[in-house]
């Protein structure tokens, strides 16, 4: 494990420390899981904006989703009334 100096702005350091008091963690322990989740996020977006580029880069050509297949999908999800995000 490495250790990390970070400076936080009073608000900051003051809600840190509120938030350790109340869960009785420790607040190091906290920073590490909040700045975990948000590389975790990081990481989702930057996949996720990869497909989207790769996706919009091979429509219409071979490598675009199969019509019959983008038909089943929408079928499918018409008949179970899965909504979309």
């Amino acid at each position: 494990m490495k250790n990390f100096h970070l400076p936080l702005p009073d608000q900051i350091y003051t809600g840190l420390r509120a938030e350790a008091q109340r869960t009785g963690l420790p607040a190091t322990t906290l920073a590490r899981e909040a700045v975990d989740w948000w590389l975790r996020q990081q990481c989702r977006k930057a996949r996720h904006d990869a497909i989207a580029v790769f996706a919009a880069e091979m429509a219409g050509t071979h490598l675009d989703l199969d019509a019959d297949l983008e038909s089943a999908g929408i079928e499918h999800l018409v008949k179970t009334g899965k909504a979309t995000r």
